[in-house]
């Protein structure tokens, strides 16, 4: 039969990948989350990319929400929330969990459903448990979804501070004294567990450095300098999370390190340094996001310095099987030995940040970071791998 008078199909042109940019969430961490999220949303390159900008309100509904940066930025000391940038107060995103089905749906009470379209690769932004702690990455695994960084494994040793130093040591990455009280303990024997920590003092000196185990940005984090000041720390550690860990204090410098997945894997970025901020304890929240203390990049260390942290970088990326990028943070001993403290594997990402900066003293700018990071997702597929 000719096919000569049939109707012809000209080839369609191909869409452009579709990024869902997810942000905010559940945790401390939320307005920070939303300030990155405007970072990458005005980097993201709209010539390459289609792009769905997805918020998580604090109460954990996926909401639809404005596609405007400039509105996701900290006002007079204010970070922004998903509350104020979601398009109804009431209407929720659906993502399907059937691999075969890769389609968004938006729905409001009252109305019908409405179809989004198919997301090829989902960027969360989110900080944090209920986001950077397995549990988002294990909802995009079942749904079949591409994402940009680690995997579910990777993320909750990323996120919790035992298990990640438990993980390090056992690949003989050095880790500073800690000792850890999980909630159990803390319910069952009280005087016990504090009686625990007084030791670990005795031992190792103080200050100490009382932390939830499962946070970040500094959120919840008390240096204690004596007995006197323990039992408030412990509180104030316990509000963000039951399990807490508590450090000692290290003497030496804060040497940051960043990681990022090339074609050919991954590779660290110069090192930078961390200085003394006079104004706070330590380098807390509002040093790191709302002050902009001044890292120093390139750190000012030797050569052989250098290599060594980059290579330790690397190091501790693959020893937790990251995928995506890492930024790993050491403490440079007094007898030139680095200790590695803790990596993030969505570390702080807006361009004043320290891991964007060190990829721009590297070489590669804020556009290029976010284009790679989506690349290298777009390049994996989900499940085993």
């Amino acid at each position: 039969m000719s096919t000569e008078n049939l109707p012809q199909n000209p080839e369609q042109p191909s869409r452009k990948p579709r990024v869902a940019v997810v942000f905010g969430g559940r945790s401390s961490e939320h307005g920070i989350s939303v300030v990155t999220a405007g970072a990458v949303l005005r980097a993201i390159d709209r010539t390459k990319y289609d792009v769905l900008p997805i918020g998580i309100t604090q109460d954990g509904r996926w909401a639809l929400t404005a596609d405007e940066p400039d509105r996701m930025a900290i006002v007079d000391r204010t970070a922004p929330n998903v509350d104020q940038l979601a398009e109804s107060a009431e209407g929720g995103v659906v993502l399907s969990v059937d691999p075969a089905n890769r389609e968004v749906v938006y729905s409001e009470p009252g109305s019908v459903p409405k179809a989004l379209g198919e997301v090829d690769v989902v960027f969360p932004v989110l900080h944090g448990p209920y986001g950077e702690d397995g549990t988002l990455q294990g909802l995009l695994e079942l749904s079949g979804v591409p994402y940009v960084g680690a995997g579910v494994l990777a993320s909750a040793v990323g996120q919790d501070k035992e298990y990640m130093k438990r993980v390090f040591t056992s690949f003989g990455l050095k880790v500073g004294p800690y000792v850890v009280i999980r909630p159990r303990e803390w319910e069952r024997d009280e005087p016990g567990a504090r009686r625990k920590i007084i030791d670990f003092a005795g031992e190792h000196g103080w200050p100490l450095f009382v932390k939830p185990a499962r946070a970040g940005s500094s959120f919840g984090i008390t240096k204690v300098d004596d007995l006197g000041g323990l039992d408030e720390a412990i509180a104030e550690a316990q509000r963000h999370d039951p399990k807490i860990i508590v450090e000692a204090a290290l003497r030496g410098r804060e040497i940051e390190c960043g990681v990022l997945e090339f074609e050919d894997g991954p590779r660290a970025s110069v090192p930078a340094e961390i200085p003394p901020v006079q104004a706070h304890a330590f380098y807390d929240f509002e040093a790191k996001y709302i002050d902009s203390a001044d890292g120093i990049v390139p750190a000012p260390l030797t050569d052989e310095q250098t290599a060594e942290v980059r290579r330790l970088a690397v190091e501790a990326f693959d020893a937790a099987s990251c995928e995506g990028l890492v930024r790993a943070d050491f403490f440079l001993t007094e007898d030139g030995e680095f200790v590695i403290n803790e990596i993030n594997t969505m570390p702080g990402f807006t361009p004043i940040s320290m891991y964007p900066r060190m990829w721009q003293e590297t070489g590669v700018d804020y556009q290029e970071l976010v284009d790679r990071l989506v690349q290298a997702a777009l390049r994996r597929s989900t499940g085993l791998r």
